[in-house]
């Protein structure tokens, strides 16, 4: 078997994967490091959209990818693909969303299935990477907004009415000055000095 024949037995992920996995705490060993990682993946092929640390994320997505990419290559016909979704969902009823909903969204997609987002830290409390990884395509709302100029988001409605009251009340405010100088008497400063008297020439 030749190189080329070899390199199509191995799939193409479209994200970077490490050459070492990441060692990720856990008192029962390596069964528990497999154990995190199933039920990161289950609960991402379930909910579609999970927050986490960023070394599980990172690690669980690409199982993931692996996952997904397998069934779209090979199908629910294949038994080693079969026995692969049955080992990393833990819930066996989403062994047929992987097959009926996933692999037909991605079937046709150039880019990767999956997701990373950096999630805000919080102000107090521990300095943990926080991260969103989600499916792509899920039902849920855009996380990242590409649209910064749009009228409709809650800040700019806020900042349009704020400067509306403003210019109001200046407004208001010019109109007020307005009527008290119209009525308003002459300061003595204001007043033209008179020119004095010239002397009378005899």
């Amino acid at each position: 078997m030749n190189q080329a024949e070899v390199s199509k037995l191995v799939s193409k992920l479209r994200i970077n994967v490490p050459p070492t996995h990441r060692k990720l705490r856990s008192p029962k060993g390596p069964e528990g490091r497999i154990d995190k990682l199933r039920k990161t993946v289950t609960g991402l092929v379930k909910f579609e959209r999970i927050e986490l640390n960023y070394n599980r994320a990172d690690e669980a997505r690409q199982y993931t990818e692996r996952l997904i990419s397998e069934a779209i290559r090979h199908g629910d016909c294949h038994k080693p693909t079969m026995d692969t979704a049955n080992f990393w969902l833990l819930e066996k009823e989403l062994i047929h969303k992987l097959f009926k909903v996933l692999v037909p969204r991605y079937e046709t997609s150039n880019s990767s299935y999956t997701r990373l987002i950096n999630a805000p830290k919080p102000q107090y409390g521990r300095n943990i990477d926080k991260v969103v990884l989600e499916l792509k395509g899920n039902p849920f709302p855009d996380l990242i907004n590409n649209n910064t100029n749009n009228k409709l988001l809650i800040q700019n409605v806020l900042l349009d009415a704020a400067k509306q009251d403003y210019r109001q009340s200046k407004i208001n405010e010019i109109a007020k000055n307005i009527g008290k100088t119209e009525n308003a008497p002459l300061n003595e400063s204001s007043k033209k000095p008179e020119a004095p008297e010239k002397p009378v020439e005899s």
